[in-house]
């Protein structure tokens, strides 16, 4: 038996996620599919990551077991035969025999994308959030920082039955870059709570707009409150980066 490493990369605009969903398309049921496809079987793909409705990767982990022989990168090129054009294979590898895609996930990165012009870009629809106004990146920024470091980030999450115990996270990178129009938020954390990223893009957007104060995201750290937050941002902005692990970062 052995445990394969896969590396995906997907456009998300037409998938409910990740995760099989009883009545809409997934990017695991697609990838199941082809998987099925080539190996003749549908063996249980452990995902690091759920993904919501809408939302990207640039690189996105999975594993799974199988009696199957096809050589690592042959299988590559199978699954690209037959995914559709909007999901890729990027890598293939053989890994330890306990190695769980989630569970043996140390980190991950995050890039919300906004495009700041008053016109919107027709190429990045679906790709990027259209934000109208001036954003000054140095109060961006001196929101962004207050983020790093171990914090409760329950004002950050929303309500969702799947969330449970802990709510502290580790953030190690949190900030603003600009692109021309291109304005793009990165972050960096051991873990992600439900629709976290996209809550700590829409509050800092509000101290971009003059809602808030950069200085407040303490006190709404300290809340504990989903309501002392700022708006969740849409998916279609939002990109999976990067996935670590302790053995290498397999984005490499």
């Amino acid at each position: 038996m052995r445990n394969l490493l896969l590396t995906l990369c997907y456009d998300g605009s037409a998938y409910h996620g990740w995760q099989v969903q009883r009545n809409a398309v997934s990017v695991q049921q697609v990838f199941q599919q082809a998987l099925e496809k080539v190996t003749g079987t549908r063996p249980d793909v452990k995902g690091c990551s759920r993904t919501d409705t809408g939302v990207h990767a640039r690189r996105f982990c999975c594993s799974f077991h199988t009696e199957h022989t096809i050589p690592p990168e042959r299988l590559v090129a199978a699954l690209n035969h037959f995914l559709p054009r909007d999901v890729s294979v990027l890598a293939c590898r053989e890994v330890p025999a306990d190695f769980h895609a989630r569970y043996s996930c140390r980190g991950k990165e995050y890039e919300y994308q906004i495009w700041n012009h008053p016109v919107r870009n027709p190429f990045l629809r679906d790709r990027a959030l259209h934000y109208y106004y001036s954003l000054d990146l140095d109060r961006l920024n001196a929101a962004a920082g207050a983020f790093v470091g171990r914090h409760n980030f329950t004002s950050f999450c929303s309500a969702d039955a799947r969330v449970k115990g802990d709510l502290s996270r580790t953030i190690t990178c949190s900030q603003w870059r600009r692109e021309g129009d291109l304005v793009v938020y990165r972050v960096s954390a051991d873990g992600f709570l439900y629709n976290m990223v996209r809550i700590l893009v829409g509050t800092q957007l509000w101290v971009a707009a003059g809602k808030l104060a950069a200085s407040d995201m303490h006190g709404i750290l300290s809340a504990e409150d989903r309501n002392a937050a700022g708006p969740t941002a849409p998916a279609a902005g939002l990109y999976l980066n990067r996935v670590f692990y302790d053995s290498e970062d397999v984005n490499q």
